[in-house]
């Protein structure tokens, strides 16, 4: 995402409607007691509108009894409202010091339910950070969004709800039908182990510094019913390959798997192209691959 210079001045903050002030410091006082301005290099754009960061907390459901991991949580704009739920614990992992600061000072107050780990998220094995039943909450840093999303999607049982904003952009991908111009590999990842739909679009002056886009809160949960590791693989292999080249028809695309064979298999016409392939098509030709190929979980 773009970052807007370090001197620009803050917007005016809203703060929650009727609520009583809580004992922590301010919002505001926390940027600037950190010199928490967004940084390009991180991605980082802040929520500061304190009503619709409760609204997006809200979008996660009930978290009565839930660990809740939030990636990215910045000055702790998202946080705050986390908190201001039932949730059990929330797990922030956060890279940049100057927020790791801010968080430290907000953990104080919340001795027992926050905890933060100064860490690299893609580093990590995010699930094993927190107990049962857990949740993912977050407004993520956009250079990082789809990396971590491919992981969590991964490991897709671990988890009750993932609740995640990305570039409106990015959401529509991950909720593309076949057949549509953002129908891709991501579409296809998401919708083989969860259930997906776009929550709610963010204005671009929701944010500070305003993002150049439009963004979008999107639901995930996962399926009962997951792939095998062998076959969720295969699936990863397959869609890269077929939409790494989209305008060729699949037996070009997935040439060095040997496509040909593969689709014959699966009764599926080499002449089609990536995008007009629905979920359980894709899952066939992965459940063939591993099968063929002797992969095991």
């Amino acid at each position: 995402m773009n970052a807007g210079s370090a001197g620009e001045a803050l917007p005016p903050l809203h703060p929650f409607a009727g609520a009583e002030r809580p004992p922590t410091p301010s919002l505001r006082e926390t940027i600037e007691k950190h010199g928490l301005h967004a940084k390009r290099s991180l991605g980082q754009h802040f929520l500061l509108d304190e009503n619709l960061v409760a609204k997006i907390a809200r979008q996660a459901g009930d978290l009565s009894g839930l660990h809740v991991l939030e990636v990215g949580p910045g000055p702790g704009g998202l946080t705050r409202a986390l908190l201001a739920t039932n949730a059990a614990s929330i797990t922030a992992i956060e890279i940049d010091p100057r927020a790791c600061a801010a968080i430290r000072e907000l953990e104080t107050f919340h001795p027992g339910r926050l905890r933060l780990i100064e860490a690299d998220a893609l580093a990590l094995d995010t699930a094993s950070l927190l107990p049962a039943p857990r949740q993912v909450v977050a407004n993520l840093p956009y250079n990082v969004g789809s990396p971590l999303l491919v992981r969590w999607l991964q490991q897709a049982q671990s988890w009750e709800r993932l609740t995640l904003m990305f570039q409106l952009e990015v959401a529509e991908r991950i909720c593309a039908a076949p057949g549509t111009p953002a129908y891709g590999r991501l579409s296809v990842l998401a919708q083989a182990t969860c259930a997906v739909g776009i929550r709610m679009r963010v204005p671009r002056e929701a944010f500070w510094p305003p993002p150049q886009v439009i963004s979008a809160v999107i639901g995930l949960v996962p399926r009962k019913e997951q792939p095998p590791r062998p076959q969720l693989a295969a699936l990863e292999r397959l869609t890269a390959a077929a939409f790494g080249q989209r305008r060729k028809m699949l037996r070009g695309a997935l040439r060095p798997l040997d496509g040909e064979t593969l689709l014959a298999s699966c009764s599926i016409d080499p002449a089609r192209r990536a995008e007009t392939l629905s979920v359980a098509e894709f899952l066939s030709l992965a459940a063939r691959l591993a099968e063929r190929d002797g992969w095991s979980g």
